[in-house]
Protein backbone atom coordinates (compact mmCIF):
# COMPACT_ATOMS: atom_id res chain seq x y z
CA UNK A 1 0.00 0.00 0.00
CA UNK A 2 1.65 3.51 -0.54
CA UNK A 3 1.58 6.21 1.84
CA UNK A 4 -0.42 9.36 1.38
CA UNK A 5 1.96 11.80 -0.10
CA UNK A 6 2.55 14.39 2.35
CA UNK A 7 2.46 18.05 1.35
CA UNK A 8 5.43 20.50 2.74
CA UNK A 9 4.06 23.82 2.90
CA UNK A 10 6.15 27.22 3.64
CA UNK A 11 5.29 30.61 5.93
CA UNK A 12 4.86 33.82 4.40
CA UNK A 13 6.81 36.02 5.82
CA UNK A 14 7.65 39.70 3.95
CA UNK A 15 6.25 38.28 0.70
CA UNK A 16 8.24 34.80 0.41
CA UNK A 17 8.49 31.55 1.56
CA UNK A 18 9.91 30.88 4.43
CA UNK A 19 10.92 27.17 5.72
CA UNK A 20 12.28 26.27 9.45
CA UNK A 21 14.64 23.76 10.65
CA UNK A 22 11.92 22.27 12.44
CA UNK A 23 8.46 21.28 10.91
CA UNK A 24 4.41 20.41 12.41
CA UNK A 25 2.78 16.97 10.94
CA UNK A 26 -0.83 17.81 10.03
CA UNK A 27 -3.19 14.68 10.46
CA UNK A 28 -6.31 13.92 8.73
CA UNK A 29 -8.98 13.25 11.55
CA UNK A 30 -10.95 11.02 9.48
CA UNK A 31 -8.07 8.59 8.96
CA UNK A 32 -5.18 9.89 11.41
CA UNK A 33 -2.67 9.59 8.22
CA UNK A 34 -0.27 12.79 8.29
CA UNK A 35 -0.79 14.34 5.18
CA UNK A 36 1.26 17.42 5.36
CA UNK A 37 4.07 19.42 7.33
CA UNK A 38 4.59 22.86 8.34
CA UNK A 39 6.96 24.84 9.50
CA UNK A 40 7.50 25.24 13.37
CA UNK A 41 8.32 29.15 13.27
CA UNK A 42 11.61 29.94 15.63
CA UNK A 43 11.85 33.42 18.01
CA UNK A 44 13.85 34.65 15.54
CA UNK A 45 11.42 34.07 12.12
CA UNK A 46 8.82 35.50 14.12
CA UNK A 47 10.57 38.86 15.01
CA UNK A 48 11.27 39.33 11.30
CA UNK A 49 7.95 38.70 10.89
CA UNK A 50 7.17 41.16 12.91
CA UNK A 51 9.69 43.41 11.85
CA UNK A 52 8.53 43.22 8.03
CA UNK A 53 5.32 43.74 8.92
CA UNK A 54 6.33 46.92 10.68
CA UNK A 55 7.96 48.50 8.02
CA UNK A 56 5.14 47.65 5.70
CA UNK A 57 3.42 49.49 7.94
CA UNK A 58 4.82 52.71 7.48
CA UNK A 59 3.63 52.88 3.72
CA UNK A 60 0.40 50.88 4.18
CA UNK A 61 -1.29 53.03 6.41
CA UNK A 62 -0.86 56.08 4.15
CA UNK A 63 -2.74 54.32 1.49
CA UNK A 64 -5.48 55.66 0.96
CA UNK A 65 -8.62 53.84 2.02
CA UNK A 66 -10.35 53.47 -1.52
CA UNK A 67 -6.63 51.53 -2.64
CA UNK A 68 -7.05 49.32 0.64
CA UNK A 69 -10.44 48.48 -0.16
CA UNK A 70 -9.58 47.69 -3.74
CA UNK A 71 -6.80 45.73 -2.73
CA UNK A 72 -8.93 43.75 -0.04
CA UNK A 73 -12.13 43.38 -3.01
CA UNK A 74 -9.42 41.41 -4.90
CA UNK A 75 -8.44 38.95 -2.49
CA UNK A 76 -11.77 38.24 -1.97
CA UNK A 77 -12.39 37.53 -5.25
CA UNK A 78 -9.17 35.54 -5.34
CA UNK A 79 -10.34 33.37 -2.05
CA UNK A 80 -13.64 32.94 -4.42
CA UNK A 81 -11.47 31.32 -7.31
CA UNK A 82 -9.54 29.28 -4.87
CA UNK A 83 -12.59 27.46 -3.31
CA UNK A 84 -11.79 23.86 -4.76
CA UNK A 85 -8.48 23.93 -3.68
CA UNK A 86 -9.07 25.73 -0.05
CA UNK A 87 -12.28 23.47 0.84
CA UNK A 88 -10.46 20.37 0.19
CA UNK A 89 -7.79 21.46 2.41
CA UNK A 90 -10.12 22.17 5.28
CA UNK A 91 -11.79 18.77 4.77
CA UNK A 92 -8.55 17.48 4.77
CA UNK A 93 -7.12 18.89 8.17
CA UNK A 94 -10.69 20.02 9.66
CA UNK A 95 -12.68 17.00 8.88
CA UNK A 96 -15.90 18.66 7.90
CA UNK A 97 -17.59 17.39 5.05
CA UNK A 98 -16.75 19.01 1.66
CA UNK A 99 -20.05 20.64 0.98
CA UNK A 100 -19.73 22.38 4.70
CA UNK A 101 -15.88 23.41 3.98
CA UNK A 102 -16.96 25.46 0.95
CA UNK A 103 -19.91 26.91 2.62
CA UNK A 104 -17.13 27.82 5.14
CA UNK A 105 -15.09 29.45 2.06
CA UNK A 106 -18.78 31.03 1.22
CA UNK A 107 -19.36 32.42 4.92
CA UNK A 108 -15.84 33.81 4.87
CA UNK A 109 -16.49 36.02 1.50
CA UNK A 110 -19.75 37.20 2.65
CA UNK A 111 -19.01 38.49 5.94
CA UNK A 112 -15.33 39.79 4.32
CA UNK A 113 -17.33 41.63 1.80
CA UNK A 114 -19.66 43.30 4.27
CA UNK A 115 -16.73 45.00 6.04
CA UNK A 116 -15.24 45.68 2.62
CA UNK A 117 -18.19 47.73 2.54
CA UNK A 118 -17.82 49.44 5.38
CA UNK A 119 -16.10 53.46 5.57
CA UNK A 120 -14.46 54.44 8.59
CA UNK A 121 -15.63 58.50 7.67
CA UNK A 122 -14.42 61.26 10.60
CA UNK A 123 -16.97 62.24 12.82
CA UNK A 124 -17.42 65.47 13.09
CA UNK A 125 -17.86 66.90 16.75
CA UNK A 126 -18.53 70.34 16.31
CA UNK A 127 -18.22 72.61 13.26
CA UNK A 128 -18.06 76.82 13.98
CA UNK A 129 -16.12 79.16 12.79
CA UNK A 130 -14.40 79.64 16.06
CA UNK A 131 -13.32 75.94 15.79
CA UNK A 132 -13.80 72.24 14.20
CA UNK A 133 -13.37 69.07 15.98
CA UNK A 134 -13.70 65.70 14.72
CA UNK A 135 -12.98 61.86 16.05
CA UNK A 136 -10.76 60.21 13.55
CA UNK A 137 -9.75 56.25 13.39
CA UNK A 138 -6.39 55.61 12.59
CA UNK A 139 -4.61 52.26 12.69
CA UNK A 140 -3.09 50.71 15.48
CA UNK A 141 0.23 49.29 13.78
CA UNK A 142 1.09 45.44 13.53
CA UNK A 143 -1.75 43.12 14.59
CA UNK A 144 -1.10 39.59 16.02
CA UNK A 145 -4.31 37.03 14.76
CA UNK A 146 -4.20 33.65 16.35
CA UNK A 147 -7.26 31.47 14.81
CA UNK A 148 -8.67 28.02 16.30
CA UNK A 149 -9.49 25.10 14.26
CA UNK A 150 -13.08 24.43 14.00
CA UNK A 151 -13.23 27.54 11.08
CA UNK A 152 -9.52 27.95 9.71
CA UNK A 153 -10.41 30.06 6.83
CA UNK A 154 -13.58 31.95 8.20
CA UNK A 155 -11.64 33.32 11.38
CA UNK A 156 -8.50 33.90 9.28
CA UNK A 157 -10.41 35.84 6.81
CA UNK A 158 -12.18 37.86 9.94
CA UNK A 159 -9.05 38.85 11.20
CA UNK A 160 -6.81 39.84 8.14
CA UNK A 161 -9.82 41.72 6.12
CA UNK A 162 -10.49 44.44 9.23
CA UNK A 163 -6.71 44.67 10.24
CA UNK A 164 -5.56 45.88 6.66
CA UNK A 165 -8.65 47.40 5.64
CA UNK A 166 -8.14 50.25 8.58
CA UNK A 167 -4.85 50.41 7.44
CA UNK A 168 -2.45 47.64 9.67
CA UNK A 169 -0.61 44.96 8.85
CA UNK A 170 -0.43 41.30 10.03
CA UNK A 171 1.03 38.87 11.29
CA UNK A 172 -1.21 35.63 11.66
CA UNK A 173 -1.00 32.09 13.37
CA UNK A 174 -3.55 29.32 13.04
CA UNK A 175 -3.85 26.45 15.22
CA UNK A 176 -1.18 24.08 14.81
CA UNK A 177 -4.07 21.52 14.30
CA UNK A 178 -5.00 23.12 11.11
CA UNK A 179 -2.55 25.80 9.65
CA UNK A 180 -2.67 24.14 5.76
CA UNK A 181 -5.24 26.04 4.50
CA UNK A 182 -4.12 29.25 6.38
CA UNK A 183 -1.05 29.10 5.04
CA UNK A 184 -2.89 28.76 1.45
CA UNK A 185 -4.66 32.02 2.36
CA UNK A 186 -1.22 33.77 3.28
CA UNK A 187 0.06 32.67 -0.50
CA UNK A 188 -2.97 34.35 -1.94
CA UNK A 189 -2.64 37.28 -0.03
CA UNK A 190 1.32 37.80 -1.30
CA UNK A 191 -0.45 38.20 -4.93
CA UNK A 192 -2.27 41.08 -3.66
CA UNK A 193 -1.22 43.08 -1.06
CA UNK A 194 2.24 44.61 -0.58
CA UNK A 195 5.41 42.45 0.59
CA UNK A 196 4.96 42.38 4.42
CA UNK A 197 1.32 43.43 5.06
CA UNK A 198 0.14 40.01 5.54
CA UNK A 199 2.33 37.05 7.40
CA UNK A 200 1.40 34.10 8.08
CA UNK A 201 3.65 31.69 10.29
CA UNK A 202 3.23 28.08 11.71
CA UNK A 203 3.48 26.98 15.33
CA UNK A 204 3.05 25.42 18.54
CA UNK A 205 1.84 27.04 21.71
CA UNK A 206 5.24 29.16 22.06
CA UNK A 207 4.65 30.62 19.20
CA UNK A 208 1.21 32.18 20.30
CA UNK A 209 2.93 33.03 23.57
CA UNK A 210 6.01 34.86 21.94
CA UNK A 211 3.50 37.05 19.56
CA UNK A 212 1.55 38.11 22.96
CA UNK A 213 4.70 39.36 24.63
CA UNK A 214 6.08 41.09 21.37
CA UNK A 215 6.85 44.74 22.46
CA UNK A 216 5.97 45.55 18.39
CA UNK A 217 2.72 43.97 18.42
CA UNK A 218 0.37 46.52 18.95
CA UNK A 219 -2.67 44.46 18.81
CA UNK A 220 -3.70 40.72 19.43
CA UNK A 221 -6.90 39.26 17.90
CA UNK A 222 -7.86 35.74 19.32
CA UNK A 223 -10.15 32.97 18.94
CA UNK A 224 -9.81 30.53 21.07
CA UNK A 225 -10.32 28.94 24.83
CA UNK A 226 -11.22 31.06 28.09
CA UNK A 227 -7.95 29.92 29.62
CA UNK A 228 -5.67 30.96 27.06
CA UNK A 229 -7.50 34.20 26.65
CA UNK A 230 -6.53 35.18 30.40
CA UNK A 231 -2.76 33.85 29.32
CA UNK A 232 -3.22 36.71 26.39
CA UNK A 233 -4.40 39.07 28.42
CA UNK A 234 -2.39 39.13 31.03
CA UNK A 235 0.85 38.97 28.38
CA UNK A 236 -0.20 41.63 26.48
CA UNK A 237 0.34 44.08 29.41
CA UNK A 238 3.50 44.35 29.11
CA UNK A 239 3.08 47.13 26.15
CA UNK A 240 -1.08 47.82 27.01
CA UNK A 241 -1.88 46.07 23.64
CA UNK A 242 -5.40 46.24 22.52
CA UNK A 243 -7.07 43.02 22.49
CA UNK A 244 -10.25 41.12 20.96
CA UNK A 245 -11.03 38.15 22.22
CA UNK A 246 -13.53 35.35 21.59
CA UNK A 247 -13.24 32.76 24.05
CA UNK A 248 -16.23 30.89 23.11
CA UNK A 249 -19.28 29.84 25.15
CA UNK A 250 -21.89 27.64 26.98
CA UNK A 251 -24.73 28.78 25.31
CA UNK A 252 -28.47 28.30 26.79
CA UNK A 253 -31.81 27.84 24.57
CA UNK A 254 -35.38 28.19 26.45
CA UNK A 255 -37.84 26.49 24.68
CA UNK A 256 -41.55 28.01 25.65
CA UNK A 257 -44.81 26.02 26.24
CA UNK A 258 -45.87 27.46 23.23
CA UNK A 259 -43.96 26.37 20.32
CA UNK A 260 -44.78 23.49 17.49
CA UNK A 261 -42.07 21.04 18.19
CA UNK A 262 -42.29 19.66 15.12
CA UNK A 263 -41.55 23.03 13.12
CA UNK A 264 -38.79 23.89 15.32
CA UNK A 265 -36.71 20.62 15.70
CA UNK A 266 -34.39 20.92 12.61
CA UNK A 267 -33.22 23.89 13.60
CA UNK A 268 -32.70 23.30 17.33
CA UNK A 269 -31.18 20.35 15.76
CA UNK A 270 -28.67 21.97 13.57
CA UNK A 271 -28.34 24.75 16.27
CA UNK A 272 -26.43 22.60 18.50
CA UNK A 273 -24.68 19.74 16.20
CA UNK A 274 -23.30 22.13 13.29
CA UNK A 275 -20.15 21.81 12.30
CA UNK A 276 -19.93 18.22 14.35
CA UNK A 277 -20.82 20.66 17.63
CA UNK A 278 -17.22 22.48 17.24
CA UNK A 279 -19.09 25.99 17.13
CA UNK A 280 -18.37 28.32 19.88
CA UNK A 281 -21.84 29.79 19.67
CA UNK A 282 -23.73 26.63 19.55
CA UNK A 283 -26.74 25.81 21.64
CA UNK A 284 -25.24 23.77 23.76
CA UNK A 285 -27.84 23.56 26.52
CA UNK A 286 -31.52 23.77 26.38
CA UNK A 287 -34.51 24.19 28.68
CA UNK A 288 -37.62 22.94 27.71
CA UNK A 289 -40.98 23.50 29.06
CA UNK A 290 -42.04 20.42 30.38
CA UNK A 291 -46.29 20.87 28.48
CA UNK A 292 -43.68 20.13 25.41
CA UNK A 293 -40.45 18.43 26.44
CA UNK A 294 -41.52 14.86 25.76
CA UNK A 295 -42.76 16.12 22.12
CA UNK A 296 -39.15 18.11 21.55
CA UNK A 297 -37.12 15.83 22.64
CA UNK A 298 -39.07 12.94 20.15
CA UNK A 299 -38.94 15.49 17.26
CA UNK A 300 -35.38 15.89 17.69
CA UNK A 301 -34.40 11.99 17.98
CA UNK A 302 -36.05 12.04 14.95
CA UNK A 303 -34.06 14.27 13.43
CA UNK A 304 -30.87 12.90 14.44
CA UNK A 305 -31.75 9.35 13.20
CA UNK A 306 -31.51 10.64 10.20
CA UNK A 307 -28.20 12.25 10.07
CA UNK A 308 -25.37 10.60 8.86
CA UNK A 309 -21.18 10.60 10.41
CA UNK A 310 -18.50 9.78 8.01
CA UNK A 311 -15.19 10.95 6.55
CA UNK A 312 -16.10 14.46 5.13
CA UNK A 313 -15.31 13.26 1.82
CA UNK A 314 -18.10 10.73 1.42
CA UNK A 315 -21.17 11.99 -0.40
CA UNK A 316 -24.27 12.11 1.81
CA UNK A 317 -22.25 12.99 5.35
CA UNK A 318 -23.73 15.73 7.21
CA UNK A 319 -21.28 15.45 9.98
CA UNK A 320 -17.83 14.57 10.45
CA UNK A 321 -14.57 13.76 12.79
CA UNK A 322 -13.86 15.40 16.06
CA UNK A 323 -11.01 17.65 14.95
CA UNK A 324 -7.68 16.31 16.74
CA UNK A 325 -7.58 13.59 19.44
CA UNK A 326 -7.03 15.45 22.84
CA UNK A 327 -10.95 17.31 22.44
CA UNK A 328 -12.36 13.59 21.56
CA UNK A 329 -10.95 12.49 24.65
CA UNK A 330 -12.52 15.46 26.73
CA UNK A 331 -15.83 15.15 25.20
CA UNK A 332 -15.71 11.32 25.13
CA UNK A 333 -14.75 11.77 29.36
CA UNK A 334 -17.41 14.59 29.94
CA UNK A 335 -20.05 12.04 28.45
CA UNK A 336 -19.01 8.89 30.46
CA UNK A 337 -18.77 10.91 33.97
CA UNK A 338 -22.17 12.40 33.16
CA UNK A 339 -23.38 9.25 32.51
CA UNK A 340 -22.11 7.40 35.75
CA UNK A 341 -23.61 10.16 37.24
CA UNK A 342 -27.20 9.67 36.54
CA UNK A 343 -27.54 11.22 33.24
CA UNK A 344 -29.89 9.12 30.94
CA UNK A 345 -28.50 8.52 27.01
CA UNK A 346 -31.88 9.87 24.97
CA UNK A 347 -30.21 8.70 21.40
CA UNK A 348 -26.84 7.40 20.29
CA UNK A 349 -25.80 7.04 17.02
CA UNK A 350 -23.89 4.82 15.22
CA UNK A 351 -20.17 5.73 13.88
CA UNK A 352 -18.15 4.61 11.32
CA UNK A 353 -15.64 2.00 12.24
CA UNK A 354 -11.96 2.33 12.17
CA UNK A 355 -9.22 4.91 13.49
CA UNK A 356 -10.84 8.47 12.47
CA UNK A 357 -12.02 10.67 15.75
CA UNK A 358 -15.57 10.31 15.09
CA UNK A 359 -18.10 10.62 17.87
CA UNK A 360 -21.58 9.52 17.96
CA UNK A 361 -24.36 11.99 18.19
CA UNK A 362 -25.79 12.08 21.85
CA UNK A 363 -28.73 13.68 23.56
CA UNK A 364 -28.65 13.29 27.77
CA UNK A 365 -32.15 13.89 29.75
CA UNK A 366 -31.76 14.00 33.47
CA UNK A 367 -28.52 15.93 33.64
CA UNK A 368 -27.84 17.73 37.03
CA UNK A 369 -25.89 21.48 37.17
CA UNK A 370 -22.96 20.40 38.83
CA UNK A 371 -22.27 18.24 35.78
CA UNK A 372 -19.15 19.10 33.15
CA UNK A 373 -21.68 18.68 30.28
CA UNK A 374 -23.74 21.26 31.74
CA UNK A 375 -21.50 23.53 33.68
CA UNK A 376 -18.32 23.68 30.80
CA UNK A 377 -18.55 24.21 27.37
CA UNK A 378 -18.85 21.01 25.45
CA UNK A 379 -17.09 21.12 22.53
CA UNK A 380 -18.68 18.34 20.29
CA UNK A 381 -21.73 16.47 18.89
CA UNK A 382 -23.55 16.62 22.50
CA UNK A 383 -26.71 18.22 23.85
CA UNK A 384 -27.88 18.43 27.47
CA UNK A 385 -31.86 18.60 27.82
CA UNK A 386 -33.77 19.81 31.38
CA UNK A 387 -37.38 20.42 31.88
CA UNK A 388 -38.59 23.43 33.56
CA UNK A 389 -41.63 24.50 34.95
CA UNK A 390 -40.86 28.46 35.83
CA UNK A 391 -39.52 30.87 33.42
CA UNK A 392 -37.84 32.65 35.57
CA UNK A 393 -35.82 29.34 36.66
CA UNK A 394 -35.50 28.69 33.17
CA UNK A 395 -33.73 32.19 32.89
CA UNK A 396 -31.84 31.60 35.86
CA UNK A 397 -30.49 28.09 34.86
CA UNK A 398 -29.20 29.50 31.48
CA UNK A 399 -27.47 32.50 33.03
CA UNK A 400 -25.51 30.26 35.29
CA UNK A 401 -22.08 29.83 34.17
CA UNK A 402 -18.97 32.03 33.60
CA UNK A 403 -19.59 32.41 29.59
CA UNK A 404 -22.20 34.68 28.10
CA UNK A 405 -21.21 34.03 24.45
CA UNK A 406 -25.16 33.95 23.12
CA UNK A 407 -28.64 32.58 23.87
CA UNK A 408 -31.90 32.26 22.39
CA UNK A 409 -36.00 31.80 23.23
CA UNK A 410 -37.84 30.17 21.35
CA UNK A 411 -41.73 30.45 20.82
CA UNK A 412 -44.59 30.89 19.20
CA UNK A 413 -45.77 34.60 20.55
CA UNK A 414 -42.44 36.57 19.23
CA UNK A 415 -43.33 39.38 21.58
CA UNK A 416 -43.15 37.13 24.68
CA UNK A 417 -40.19 35.72 23.73
CA UNK A 418 -38.23 38.64 22.78
CA UNK A 419 -38.96 40.19 26.23
CA UNK A 420 -37.04 36.79 27.96
CA UNK A 421 -34.26 37.11 25.15
CA UNK A 422 -33.56 40.48 25.96
CA UNK A 423 -32.54 39.20 30.02
CA UNK A 424 -30.26 36.92 28.60
CA UNK A 425 -26.61 37.59 29.79
CA UNK A 426 -24.96 36.90 26.80
CA UNK A 427 -23.63 39.12 24.15
CA UNK A 428 -25.98 37.58 21.25
CA UNK A 429 -29.78 37.20 22.31
CA UNK A 430 -31.80 35.59 19.42
CA UNK A 431 -35.46 34.47 18.97
CA UNK A 432 -35.99 31.53 17.31
CA UNK A 433 -32.85 31.09 15.94
CA UNK A 434 -29.02 30.42 16.88
CA UNK A 435 -26.89 31.46 15.76
CA UNK A 436 -27.68 33.97 13.85
CA UNK A 437 -24.86 36.83 12.46
CA UNK A 438 -24.62 38.64 9.41
CA UNK A 439 -21.69 41.48 8.23
CA UNK A 440 -23.66 44.37 9.15
CA UNK A 441 -24.39 42.52 13.10
CA UNK A 442 -21.71 42.88 15.48
CA UNK A 443 -20.73 39.70 17.32
CA UNK A 444 -19.04 38.80 20.97
CA UNK A 445 -19.59 38.08 23.76
CA UNK A 446 -19.71 38.84 27.78
CA UNK A 447 -18.44 37.16 31.27
CA UNK A 448 -15.70 34.88 30.37
CA UNK A 449 -17.13 35.04 26.44
CA UNK A 450 -14.41 37.03 25.82
CA UNK A 451 -13.70 41.19 25.09
CA UNK A 452 -14.39 43.12 22.33
CA UNK A 453 -16.48 42.46 18.74
CA UNK A 454 -16.22 40.93 15.22
CA UNK A 455 -17.85 42.05 11.99
CA UNK A 456 -19.84 45.17 11.32
CA UNK A 457 -18.58 48.99 11.83
CA UNK A 458 -18.04 48.04 16.09
CA UNK A 459 -15.69 45.34 14.25
CA UNK A 460 -13.64 47.26 12.23
CA UNK A 461 -13.18 49.81 14.55
CA UNK A 462 -11.77 47.43 16.71
CA UNK A 463 -8.57 47.87 14.80
CA UNK A 464 -8.14 51.55 15.17
CA UNK A 465 -7.24 54.20 17.62
CA UNK A 466 -9.46 57.42 18.40
CA UNK A 467 -7.41 60.45 17.68
CA UNK A 468 -9.66 63.76 17.82
CA UNK A 469 -8.59 66.60 15.27
CA UNK A 470 -9.67 69.58 17.45
CA UNK A 471 -8.81 73.26 14.77
CA UNK A 472 -9.12 76.35 16.51
CA UNK A 473 -10.32 78.89 13.73
CA UNK A 474 -10.39 82.20 15.07
CA UNK A 475 -9.83 84.04 18.60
Amino acid sequence: MNSPEILPLPMWIGGKPVSSPNSIAVSDPASGETFARVPDCTRTQLDDAVAVAQRAFAEWSLVPGERRRAMVNAFIERVVADTDVLADLITREQGKPLPKARSEIGSAVFFSRGYAAVELKPEVLRDTPQQRAEVRRRPLGVVGAITAWNYPVLLAMWKIVPAVLAGNTVVLKPSPNTPVATLRLGELAQEIFPPGVVNVVSGGNDLGAWMTEHPDIRKIAFTGSGPTGKRIMASAAGNLKRLTLELGGNDAGIVLDDVDPAAIAADLFWAKFSNCGQVCAALKRMYVHRSVYRAVCDELVKVAATVKIGPGTQEGVDIGPIQNKAQYALVHAMVDEAVAAGAKVLYRSPVPPGPGLFLPITILTDVTPEMRVVKEEVFGPVLSITPYDDEEQALRWANQGEYGLGGSVWGSDIDRATRLAARLDAGGAWVNQHPAMGPDIPFGGVKGSGIGVELGRLGLEEYTSVQVLNVKRAA
